[in-house]
């Protein structure tokens, strides 16, 4: 598998499926590990990095996984964007110095970034709301990636990290989801400072620090120390489903109280898409926002989840130039994303609203 290949295929997160996939995009785990016998990567060397990349590859080919690694540091500045893109990689590994790398397998569902913050940082994503699944599965591979890997573990403490925050159990439990109705009704900062105060953290689509392009929200546990894997995951389970009732009761309200508004919305949104001659990564973005509630709403047929889904990520700047095979400009691309789009959604309709 090479990053060519990505361009034709689709992360099994993406697909629109599993419980509560209406509004839960993915469900995701991710493990911070480091190796005993190496500094932290921040205090580390290029040869001690060097060390640890060697070590982590050979674990990961050891395991069995099916994945292709790649290195980081020999990649193109577009080739580390559009694995950002696609969620198999942070920005701060793309933005890193020194040896590093990701393994990642066919469907995009697991990820292994080395010698970013951590020395490992294992990620398991599903499409819908399955917590409780995508632990079981990251919680083998890692014990398996532990057969051929000291991790830095501390009776008293747990696993020990390069930040305080990730100190314990290494785990950050988070699901993706979109809110397009919560924010129609101007209720996001309300449940953002409720999440809060249960020491629940909320972030954008590309993690800490991003903004909620195409009104997509990352909820995940901010405390790991003093707590289980499963507790965390049980508060994460408790809390969410609230957040799905507020979302469907304010999905409701604009269907019972705005119709007429909510139809035109959608409509308007999915004739721009699917007809105009060049479009902003953040125009498309939110348009499609209001396209994928319309699905979810029954506004739109012929159109599935799944392809909606898909072209938050293909319309991305990385994956327009990696399609196009080579560097674009700003006006380039949005003409190459407006083509991109009107092939893709050249067979939906609107559903009269009579």
């Amino acid at each position: 598998m090479t990053l060519d290949d990505l361009t034709g295929t689709s992360g099994e997160w993406l697909r629109g499926t599993g419980p509560e996939s209406d509004i839960v995009m993915c469900s995701r785990i991710r493990l911070a590990r480091n190796l005993a016998d190496f500094p932290f990567t921040n205090r580390a060397s290029r040869s001690e990095k060097a060390g640890i990349e060697s070590q982590v590859r050979s674990a990961v080919e050891s395991s069995g996984l099916d994945a292709a690694y790649f290195d980081v540091n020999a990649l193109s500045n577009l080739d580390r964007q559009f694995l950002v893109e696609r969620q198999i990689i942070s920005r701060e590994l793309a933005g890193g110095e020194g040896p590093r790398g990701v393994a990642v397998t066919p469907k995009e569902n697991i990820s292994i970034m080395v010698n970013e913050e951590d020395h490992l940082r294992i990620q398991y994503m599903l499409s819908g709301f399955r917590l409780h699944e995508v632990w079981e599965k990251i919680n083998a591979l890692d014990d398996q990636l532990e057969e051929d890997i000291a991790y830095a573990y501390s009776p008293s403490l747990g696993y020990l990290t390069a930040c305080p925050t990730n100190v314990g159990t290494g785990i950050r439990v988070g699901v993706m989801l979109h809110l397009p109705g919560i924010v129609a009704n101007k209720g996001i900062d309300k449940v953002f400072r409720a999440l809060q105060k249960i020491n629940l953290a909320v972030r954008g689509l590309y993690g800490e620090g991003s903004q909620a392009f195409g009104d997509f929200y990352q909820v995940s546990n901010h405390q790991t120390l003093g707590k289980s894997e499963e507790e965390i995951i049980r508060m994460l389970t408790d809390v969410v489903p609230q957040v799905l009732q507020f979302e469907r009761q304010a999905r409701q309200e604009l269907v019972t109280g705005r119709r007429q508004h909510l139809h035109d919305q959608v409509s308007r949104a999915y004739g721009v898409l699917k007809t105009a001659q060049t479009i902003s990564s953040e125009e498309t973005m939110l348009l499609l926002s209001s396209v994928r509630m319309g699905i979810n709403l029954g506004l739109i047929d012929d159109l599935s989840i799944s392809t909606v889904n898909e072209l938050f990520i293909q319309t991305q700047p990385a994956f327009l130039q990696k399609l196009r095979g080579g560097e674009l400009g700003v006006e380039e691309r949005n003409v190459a994303r407006a083509s991109y789009l009107r092939s893709r959604l050249a067979n939906g309709r609107v559903v009269d609203d009579d």
